[in-house]
């Protein structure tokens, strides 16, 4: 039976979240956008994943670098400055009384149209812009034991067919490598980009392990990863040689380590990938410290927002 990074344990509390949209907070049940809305009818919008720590989303500034320079790319109005937008988050929080082992999605689209055609000028309203959070955390079985992966035929394209940079709703390529992973008995995807080389994975980021090296893709062909670049930042601070470069799945099945990268679980072990046990299949030590190093950026992060909301 295949997992997901992304599994959790399911809380009763999240039954009666109240969602923000457009302003409103609605509950659960009540929480509906129009049959007419760009992301329904065409996935037309961003979006972006937070992890709250002790009532601060943990590294909101990038998060939200990410999600206006994709609005901007696509020529969407989000209607909120990012003064606004951080006010609506806190405010989904606190109608919730959240504080840790939280999960938001953010979401925007570019509105609804007057009839569901691709073209942005039968947008007939604003953005809209919708807050999730839900009480959510990474299961502890699989952060301890790590995933499974399989190499999907499913390739990361070109930036002039669908830039990959963009966290877009359309993610019909990550959706059918994820189907493919499934159906192999994995838990992710592994995506090669256009020349054979090991990109991404159709969720999470890829890493591997070799002689005290940590490499990545050169990230040309994935989403410019929140986790990822703070993952290649703690190894850079504790003079860990860290690399982005063009490997293949030659060198990934010779790896010592190998692990993912993610807002929702953080930093996730691999142990196999396409029946080929990673090291001796158990978790590493490199792993292990940089799963440390990671949760220490985080204190960081979340002690400087709140110094900002104090201020």
């Amino acid at each position: 039976m295949s997992n997901s990074i992304h599994d959790f344990h399911d809380d009763p509390r999240n039954a009666g979240i109240r969602i923000w949209i457009n302003g409103e907070l609605k509950p659960r049940a009540e929480a509906t956008v129009s049959v007419f809305d760009s992301g329904f009818v065409l996935g037309d919008g961003v979006w972006e994943g937070l992890r709250v720590v002790d009532g601060h989303p943990a590294f909101l500034d990038a998060h939200l670098d990410r999600l206006y320079e994709g609005a901007r790319a696509i020529a969407m109005d989000i209607g909120l400055d990012r003064t606004q937008l951080t006010r609506a988050i806190y405010e989904t929080l606190a109608a919730n009384d959240m504080r840790d082992g939280v999960h938001i999605r953010l979401m925007v689209t570019r509105g609804v149209k007057r009839t569901p055609y691709q073209d942005p000028r039968v947008t007939v309203g604003p953005a809209t812009v919708v807050i999730i959070a839900e009480h959510k955390t990474a299961k502890p079985e699989i952060l301890a034991t790590g995933l499974n992966l399989f190499t999907v035929h499913v390739r990361r394209g070109y930036p002039d067919v669908q830039d990959p940079k963009l966290n877009s709703h359309s993610k019909l390529n990550c959706i059918t490598a994820c189907i493919q992973a499934t159906a192999a008995g994995a838990d992710e995807g592994l995506m090669l980009d256009p020349h054979g080389f090991v990109a991404t994975c159709n969720s999470t980021h890829f890493f591997i392990v070799r002689r005290g090296e940590v490499w990545t893709s050169t990230g040309d062909y994935c989403l410019g990863g929140i986790t990822r670049a703070n993952v290649l930042r703690a190894c850079h601070e504790a003079d860990i040689p860290a690399f982005e470069k063009n490997f293949s799945l030659t060198e990934v099945y010779g790896a010592d380590e190998a692990f993912v990268t993610g807002t929702f679980a953080g930093v996730v072990p691999v142990r196999q990938i396409d029946g080929r046990l990673i090291g001796d299949g158990a978790p590493g030590p490199m792993v292990a410290r940089l799963q440390q190093l990671y949760k220490a950026l985080v204190a960081r992060d979340i002690t400087f927002r709140a110094g900002e909301r104090l201020a």
